[in-house]
């Protein structure tokens, strides 16, 4: 970890070599270092590079502040787990009418869960929705988002693009695990886009010295408050979403090893945790919303989730309440290559080779962006966990043995 100082403004505490914080990612984190409300310092994950706004793995912790940009619109995305008893060995030998138990089980799982932008032509069970319509008054000041809530029970279990994904995963000790990564879809996007546009108006309107790619809420204000409701119902939508995909993973691996391994799994060890989201919390004797954008948190022997890229190495961790960086970690590896320039440099060939050579079975509609995600657009996660070793200590190593994208 080293630190950068600028005039007037917090210090900057980055988990990471110099090398590889590229100079965008500083600039923003510059800027936010700059923030009049920044409580002691900024933090900068070892996964951090250039968002919108805020540096994606950074952690800011504000006094009487929110900033949606700071939470992105993607609120609420993060991660979700359990472990089997079922070996990998055996999804991968044993055969089925159309290939492996594995190919057949990915496949399965591709077919009936709805992926990018796809969603469910019937609205779906959501118990999330269902209270926030109970408690309609509660966002009526904002009428736009209201049929977002409507629209959510179409997207309630199913999977984001990018870089959100379904994994069988491989243990070390040769066991299948499920991982998943998702977030509250449209639903909280529009919420993200119209809150920043009210800051931004606001700030505006204040004449605010504060930079313009981070508008911010007075958390005592009529809009602050009226941000925080949507914000907190983004969140339970997005941890209901990977609730009910897990499940879903959950019952085609049963329904598949029960018929042609003829045993039912037992799991274990469920985790689901955001990492883009902003809470109420004490740090050093002052009660601020610390804002994790790209970050898990990370308290003293909390568990949690930090995934690699696929065809690579994910980790389970437990936190080690480092008050350095506000308890948190990274989310990730970080992206090395932007998405448009992992495009340019890697291409589709290369990708399914380097799958196909590691055993990887790949379930995707299209592969004309595979390379978006391919493993060599990331950081290498080892180095990552090398870098926040403070910060989490690794439960469990995992490897991706077959994934579902958007």
């Amino acid at each position: 970890m080293f630190v950068i100082k600028e005039e007037k403004a917090v210090p900057i505490k980055i988990w990471a070599d110099k090398e590889q914080v590229e100079d965008g990612c500083l600039e923003q984190a510059i800027n936010l270092s700059k923030l009049p409300f920044a409580h002691k310092w900024i933090a900068l994950m070892p996964d951090t590079h250039t968002g919108k706004g805020m540096p994606i793995g950074g952690v800011v912790a504000c006094k009487n502040a929110v900033i949606p940009n700071a939470v992105g619109v993607d609120i609420g995305c993060g991660m979700a787990f359990v472990q089997t008893d079922i070996p990998v060995q055996e999804l991968k030998e044993t055969m089925t009418g159309s290939g492996s138990l594995l190919h057949t089980t990915v496949g399965e799982i591709l077919r009936n869960i709805p992926t990018g932008y796809e969603h469910y032509s019937k609205p779906q069970t959501s118990s999330v929705l269902d209270k926030a319509k109970s408690e309609i008054d509660k966002y009526k000041t904002d009428p736009e988002l209201i049929p977002q809530i409507d629209d959510g029970y179409f997207q309630a279990g199913t999977l984001g693009g990018g870089n959100h994904f379904i994994e069988l995963q491989q243990d070390e000790n040769g066991f299948c695990c499920i991982m998943l990564h998702s977030g509250s879809r449209h639903f909280g996007n529009r919420i993200g886009q119209h809150f920043n546009a009210i800051a931004k108006e606001l700030n505006q309107k204040w004449h605010s010295a504060v930079d313009p790619s981070l508008p911010f809420l007075p958390v005592d204000s009529d809009e602050g408050q009226r941000y925080l409701n949507f914000m907190h119902l983004a969140m339970d939508f997005a941890q209901e979403n990977r609730a009910i995909m897990l499940e879903k993973v959950k019952k085609i691996l049963t329904e598949k090893t029960e018929k042609f391994l003829g045993k039912t799994p037992v799991f274990s060890g469920e985790i689901n945790c955001h990492h883009n989201y902003a809470s109420f919390e004490n740090h050093f004797g002052e009660d601020v919303w610390v804002h994790r954008k790209g970050a898990i948190r990370a308290t003293e022997g909390e568990l949690s989730i930090i995934p690699g890229a696929m065809g690579s190495y994910s980790y389970i961790v437990r936190g080690k309440g480092n008050p350095e960086s506000f308890c948190s970690s990274s989310h990730g590896a970080g992206r090395r290559y932007s998405r448009t320039k992992a495009l340019n440099e890697f291409s589709i060939e290369k990708v399914m080779v380097d799958l196909k050579a590691q055993g990887i079975v790949l379930g995707k509609h299209k592969k004309s962006d595979v390379a978006e995600e391919c493993r060599f657009a990331y950081k290498d996660i080892d180095e990552v966990m090398e870098n926040q070793k403070d910060l989490v200590e690794p439960v469990k190593k995992l490897f991706t043995v077959g994934v579902v994208k958007g």
